[in-house]
């Protein structure tokens, strides 16, 4: 299987560049591009960026390990991003919002067979990075953390959990193509004066997109995602890192 450390490697060879001269357009140590090639240490997102521009190579294309090499020998083209451009920005946790957004998704699409928590985390995390992305402002601002079925927000358990004894939603164990499946019903309307017109835009744009995924599609579709993929397993995603995405998931024009 190609991995990123081997798509790297073979971009070097491809482009007569040594590791010591990666290591310096990277900022880093020798060995680090050693470790980068043999897929020991994870790519964070402004060596992304370093990366495709030592290589003269999209981001998309670099990141596209099914497909050979591309080197784009344009020299003079723009790059709509540059490592300059991150923000530091730490996301806020808003219960009220949380809420209110996972209501309004239950009652959009919560009966649907192939809508359970899996699904639901996923579009959760969709819908709070791409409105991060296209307003850098938060909209839930819940932390995931990145396990290996996708972008997981670590608050949900907990306000489910108040939602169920305050009976605004109900949990049900089911079975969804002989799997277990744990989905949720609501047993209100979400409280519209809470949510902005802009973020009901982005809720509604996820769900069109995402919501008849099954929890294998939809997490599978998350892995690709730039913040995913330059996340540590078990670490916090940053929102930051939206401002690298390629553009099948980006949802931001940029200049």
């Amino acid at each position: 299987m190609i991995t990123i450390g081997h798509r790297i490697r073979e971009l070097r060879v491809k482009v007569g560049m040594s590791q010591q001269r990666l290591a310096e357009i990277l900022g880093v140590s020798r060995p680090t591009i050693s470790q980068i090639e043999n897929d020991e240490r994870k790519i964070f997102a402004d060596e992304l960026i370093k990366l495709s521009e030592a290589f003269n190579i999209s981001v998309d294309n670099l990141l596209n390990i099914e497909k050979s090499p591309l080197i784009i020998l344009d020299e003079g083209k723009k790059k709509k991003k540059t490592s300059q451009m991150i923000r530091i920005n730490v996301p806020q946790k808003n219960v009220d919002k949380f809420k209110e957004v996972l209501l309004y998704i239950l009652n959009k699409i919560g009966s649907r067979p192939n809508v359970g928590e899996t699904v639901i985390y996923k579009l959760l995390y969709f819908i709070d990075f791409d409105f991060y992305e296209k307003y850098e402002d938060q909209l839930i601002g819940a932390t995931y953390i990145k396990n290996r079925f996708g972008p997981t927000p670590i608050e949900f358990q907990k306000i489910v959990e108040r939602m169920i004894k305050k009976e605004e939603i109900t949990k049900i164990e089911n079975e969804y193509f002989k799997y277990p499946q744990t989905k949720y019903l609501p047993l209100r309307k979400a409280d519209l004066s809470k949510l902005r017109a802009n973020e009901i835009e982005t809720i509604d744009d996820v769900l069109k997109k995402l919501s008849d995924m099954s929890a294998t599609q939809i997490s599978e579709y998350s892995h690709n995602d730039v913040p995913w993929l330059t996340t540590d397993d078990g670490k916090a995603i940053e929102y930051e890192s939206v401002f690298y995405r390629t553009p099948e998931y980006s949802v931001r024009e940029y200049a």
